[in-house]
């Protein structure tokens, strides 16, 4: 193929050969030029630049900028042959070893003191030290007759700035570079799609000079020049499509869905025990507007764990129900679903008992629809929502089955929107004639340029205040391999605990056996000695034999049959228990008052949000509550960190915007759901807020002058390349 027939749609093994394609394909899913020219290197080093060994955590695939301090051979003890060492590091003092086994004399003579390399492999620890067994590398800098590396090899790292690519053990990031320079010598630019006058307006360089200076940069400023562009060309791309989904439904129609005086709502608020915090009613307020309107309500709640969402919804229900609709609340398990229920029905009394004796005069009913309902409850539940009778409907993912009708669906509500894929929320919502109005709750606070750019077409309301009577949380790490005595004074602190009348929560990653279930992730051991993750199963038995000796303990996991799981959150919710040794399957929505401690075990293999979302269990009632985090992680790891963030606030927005950082971009902006590779690389929606904010008011001047982008087809084409069409639903859906 000649250089001028080449594009971004030619097939890399048309440039780079056949058994490289293969490798980029399989192992980096990369299959066309333009797939590779979009593959941006991870960072830039630079010769004698700090690299922080002591930071690289075990387990880790690594590729780090070193030179080579010394080297050492010895006999091995175990088997014939010798044992190569090299220690590698910068000025800094931090240092590395390289092992390589066998008889490598050539070896050693390339690997000279005073030689500088880029290492790749997966970080192991010895007697406290790190190291990398027999890394792959390319030496930098002069080469001599006779040396492994060609020069062609190190033609890449000519620049003062090295690119370091994501890579595979095998295709190591200089392979990748190599493969980045043919492409860049061999295919023509792509046309630039963005139109001259915004380039200008935003100071924005050309798409071929973008694309040749992040893999090649000539300084460090046109380096920053072209990641500016790129991330604009990511912003803007989700920034457009969010702005023509939001012009698309303020144009689709709804059935409006007022308040009526003297009704339901009214006859709830009269009878509610306590008083709604200032937030909650604000937020009502907005709700009940956007319900009276002829366009779906597109609405996102977020408010920390206990600030009071579910009344709100609640309230919004009962809105819908008195305009003579129905109202479907959508929850991610059947603990969590049968909890709201048995609260539902608690708050509501007599107004949730129409056609018994001593219902009130308003009143409508309440349906819980679950995948474990019995043959005869299940055709009964049916009946009621089909009819109407059942004004609100409760349930998982059972909601969602063929056979499941509701007369007129005008409210979904979804509870912890993340954990739902956009097939399941959209297929109840096709279960209304009309568009429905939608509320959206999460427990997890979105930072601000997340919920403009994840959701940008949904209205967001926030509630900040705590109901009163909620207590103060304390949270520490136990070090359980640097100091096992705080592990055991954790369940004598315990003990105290439910000695003084309390319970407790102890939370384990895993269910057991080598299955995994629907709420945990499978277990996992690595050639690093790192053992899989504790299971509730394994753990229990072990409690009620040693330090928890004694104690009532109950077992709660996703693999239980529904009436055992029902059943053990009654007794603990009832006080016949002492400890609930769970998987997280009590991380949303469970509310036991008097459980005031937790302690979650490998805490390290939890993300953030989530080991924030189960602190949140506890500290419900008039008692303080503590949070012991365990793990073995050892202290300057990014494990433990994130761990000590975690303990040192209770501020869910900052852990949010800790819990961004430490995440794929792509995967917050729904890669993970899709199940596809994400093209959002570069822009980070904490750092770069300045420029998602332009992005955006360019996007909606754009859509407004031109709503399907008919008059700019290059553009439109580029949109739907970085946000595909099942983005952009996920987008729309939220």
């Amino acid at each position: 193929m000649t250089a001028e027939a080449s594009t971004v749609d030619t097939p890399l093994k048309k440039l780079v050969g056949e058994k490289t394609a293969k490798a980029l394909a399989s192992h980096l899913d990369l299959h066309t030029a333009g797939d590779l020219i979009y593959h941006f290197p991870r960072r830039y080093d630079e010769r004698g630049e700090h690299t922080d060994i002591r930071a690289l955590d075990v387990g880790e695939q690594v590729t780090v900028l070193a030179q080579v301090q010394r080297t050492a051979v010895r006999p091995m003890r175990q088997r014939r042959g010798n044992l190569l060492e090299v220690t590698v590091g910068d000025d800094s003092g931090g240092t590395l070893t390289l092992t390589f086994f066998g008889n490598q004399a050539w070896r050693e003579r390339e690997l000279r003191p005073g030689r500088w390399g880029m290492f790749a492999g997966k970080v192991t620890d010895f007697r406290g030290k790190r190291q990398l067994n027999g890394p792959e590398y390319v030496l930098l800098g002069d080469q001599t007759d006779g040396e492994a590396a060609a020069s062609e090899q190190i033609e890449e790292f000519a620049g003062a700035l090295i690119p370091v690519y994501p890579a595979a053990a095998a295709v190591p990031t200089w392979v990748i570079a190599r493969c980045v320079r043919v492409v860049l010598d061999t295919v023509a630019p792509p046309e630039d799609p963005l139109p001259a006058g915004v380039r200008a307006s935003r100071n924005l360089v050309g798409l071929g000079s973008a694309l040749r200076e992040i893999h090649r940069p000539s300084s460090r400023e046109e380096l920053y020049r072209a990641r500016r562009r790129l991330k604009w060309d990511e912003a803007f791309a989700v920034q457009v499509t969010l702005v023509q989904r939001k012009h698309q439904a303020a144009a689709s129609p709804a059935r409006a869905r007022p308040a009526r005086e003297g009704g339901l709502l009214d006859a709830f608020d009269a009878r509610l025990p306590y008083e709604l915090t200032g937030g909650q009613r604000d937020v009502g307020v907005e709700i009940a507007a956007d319900l009276a309107t002829g366009h779906p309500m597109h609405r996102l709640l977020q408010g920390e764990v206990g600030s009071g969402k579910t009344v709100v919804a609640l309230r919004a229900m009962l809105q819908v129900v008195d305009a003579g609709g129905q109202a479907a609340l959508l929850a991610p398990t059947e603990v969590l679903a049968a909890q709201h229920y048995r609260g539902m029905l608690d708050l509501l009394g007599p107004l949730a008992q129409a056609g018994e004796l001593g219902a009130a005069e308003h009143a409508t009913r309440v349906e819980l629809v679950t995948g474990s309902l019995g043959a005869a409850a299940r055709r009964r539940a049916l009946a009621e929502v089909a009819s109407g009778a059942a004004g609100i409907v409760l349930g998982t993912h059972a909601l969602l089955y063929e056979g499941v009708d509701f007369a007129d669906l005008g409210l979904v509500v979804v509870d912890e929107q993340h954990r739902f894929g956009v097939e399941q929320r959209d297929a109840l919502r096709a279960k209304a004639e009309q568009p429905p109005h939608v509320l959206v709750m999460t427990a997890t606070p979105i930072p601000r340029t997340v919920a403009m750019t994840v959701y940008g077409d949904l209205e967001i309301s926030t509630l900040s205040q705590l109901p009163r009577g909620r207590s103060p949380i304390a949270s520490h790490v136990v070090p359980a391999a640097e100091k096992p005595a705080f592990l055991d004074r954790a369940w004598r602190r315990l003990r105290e605990e439910v000695a003084a009348g309390h319970q407790a929560y102890v939370v384990c990653p895993r269910i057991g056996d080598s299955t995994a279930g629907a709420d945990e992730e499978p277990p996992t051991a690595d050639d690093t000695g790192r053992r899989p993750p504790l299971a509730v199963t394994e753990v229990a038995p072990l409690l009620a034999e040693g330090p928890l000796h004694g104690l009532r303990i109950g077992v709660l996991h996703g693999r239980l049959p529904a009436d055992e799981k029902d059943a053990v959150m009654r007794s603990f919710a009832a006080g016949e228990l002492d400890v609930l040794v769970a998987t997280t399957v009590v991380e949303v929505g469970v509310d036991v008052p008097n459980a005031t401690m937790m302690v979650v075990l490998d805490a390290d293999r939890f993300g953030v949000s989530q080991l924030h979302q189960l602190r949140g269990r506890v500290g419900r009632g008039s008692a303080p509550g503590l949070c012991l985090l365990v793990t073995e992680a050892t202290e300057g790891t990014s494990a433990r960190e994130r761990l000590d963030a975690v303990a040192s606030t209770t501020d869910g927005f900052k852990l949010a915007e800790l819990d961004l950082e430490q995440r794929r971009e792509g995967d917050v902006l729904g890669a993970a759901q899709s199940g596809r590779r994400s093209h959002l690389r570069l822009l980070s929606l904490l750092r770069d807020a300045d420029l998602i904010r332009d992005a955006r008011a360019e996007a909606i001047t754009m859509v407004e002058q031109d709503p399907e982008l008919a008059r700019q087809p290059a553009l439109a084409a580029s949109v739907a390349a970085l946000v595909d069409a099942d983005r952009a639903e996920y987008l729309e859906k939220g």
